[in-house]
C-alpha cells in the first residue's frame, strides 16, 4: 500500500460475509496534508462512515464521507467554505481480476477498484471521495463583478446566442 495522508488500511483477512460498520476521521495533521495535496486552503473536517463486506465479486463498501472545507474562490481568491456529504458505493476486486472491456454502467452499477496486497485502504476511500465532488471552479460573490471589470464576458454574452443579440442591437432590432 502506498504513502497516503490520510491511511485507514481494513486487512482482508478480517472481512467476512457478515456487515460489519468502520468509521474513520481525519486528524488535524491529515486534514492539513490533505488540503495542500487537493490546492485547499483547509479541511475542517473529513469523516467516513462505512459498512464492509466480503462477497464473490471483492469487497463490498458503503456509506458516506462527510467534509467541511475551505477553498479559494477561482476569480477572486477569496476564501470560500463548502460542504460536502458523498454516496459511498465501490466494490474492490484483487489487481488483474477486473474486466478491461468498456461497459455501460446503469444507476445500480458500482465503482470497481482493484487492490494489491492484504487491505483496502477506506482512508483513501474517503480523501478520494472528497477531491471528486470539490468544485473545482467555485466562484464567490464578488468574482462576476471582478470577471466584469476585467472585461470577460459572461458565457451568454459571448456564446452564439450573445452574438446574435449583439448583431441585433447594433442593427437597432428589437
Amino acid at each position: 500500500m502506498s504513502d497516503v495522508e490520510f491511511a485507514r488500511p481494513q486487512r482482508l483477512d478480517t472481512i467476512g460475509g457478515e456487515v460489519r460498520a468502520v468509521a474513520v476521521e481525519a486528524g488535524e495533521a491529515e486534514r492539513a496534508a490533505l488540503a495542500k495535496r487537493f490546492d485547499l486552503i483547509a479541511i475542517d473536517r473529513l469523516a467516513g462512515d462505512f459498512t464492509i463486506r466480503r462477497e464473490a465479486a471483492g469487497i463490498l463498501v458503503e456509506g458516506r464521507v462527510t467534509a467541511g472545507l475551505t477553498q479559494a474562490c477561482s476569480v477572486t481568491g477569496e476564501p470560500l467554505t463548502a460542504t460536502i456529504d458523498e454516496p459511498v458505493s465501490l466494490r474492490f476486486v484483487a489487481a488483474g481480476t477486473e474486466s478491461q472491456e468498456e461497459v455501460e454502467l446503469g444507476d445500480e452499477d458500482i465503482d470497481v477498484i482493484p487492490y494489491d496486497g492484504g487491505a483496502i485502504d477506506l482512508g483513501e476511500v474517503a480523501a478520494e471521495t472528497v477531491a471528486l465532488a470539490i468544485d473545482p471552479f467555485v466562484r464567490g460573490p464578488g468574482a462576476e463583478a471582478m470577471l466584469r471589470a476585467a472585461g470577460v464576458l459572461s458565457e451568454e454574452e459571448a456564446g452564439p446566442f450573445g452574438a446574435l443579440a449583439g448583431l441585433r442591437d447594433k442593427l437597432g432590432g428589437t
